[in-house]
């Protein structure tokens, strides 16, 4: 049997190849909505849900979703809401399950086809951008209004400065 921190890289593993194979997870490194440090929190991601399953005993699918969801709406700015979030957590649970009881071999089967699935990245197409044309050839909007009441000529007070905000008092 392999030396247990191997193992626990064997696990380290599984995860990343998860992790990085899911699409979520693609589309937000790939269109940067974590930030210019989108990859390495990729990284820090597989790091710290690895380390979650070693923390705590007996994880259900529900904690490890809201974990995952806290991680991606925290540092991606994303809400997960495609469904994808339960089959991730299932794949991850019983990879973990298979950690724990040592069968290591169906782990790197697991870890095999997912390397083979992450050549596939998951693609958004962007709507056509407008050009500045479009843009020039569009009148623009003019707001007309007419009077609903006679107008009532009165004398205002001027209106009275306080810390850099105009105030206006209605007599």
């Amino acid at each position: 049997m392999a030396t247990p921190a191997a193992s626990r890289v064997l696990f380290s593993e599984a995860v990343r190849q998860v992790l990085l194979s899911w699409p979520v997870l693609q589309i937000a490194v790939d269109n940067g909505f974590g930030g210019v440090y989108g990859t390495q929190k990729a990284d820090w991601m597989v790091d710290v849900v690895q380390q979650f399953f070693h923390d705590n005993a007996d994880l259900q699918r529900g904690e490890v979703e809201d974990f995952l969801s806290d991680i991606m709406n925290q540092e991606f700015n994303t809400v997960v809401e495609d469904g994808s979030l339960p089959q991730l957590c299932d794949a991850l649970l019983q990879m973990f399950s298979q950690w724990k009881q040592g069968a290591l071999q169906t782990l790197r089967n697991t870890i095999d086809s997912l390397s083979q699935k992450k050549s596939e990245r998951a693609k958004v197409k962007a709507p056509p951008p407008q050009s500045d044309e479009d843009e020039e050839d569009e009148e623009p909007l003019v707001m007309e209004c007419e009077p609903s009441a006679p107008s009532v000529s009165r004398k205002a007070d001027p209106p009275e400065e306080e810390d850099g905000w105009t105030v206006v008092k209605k007599k």
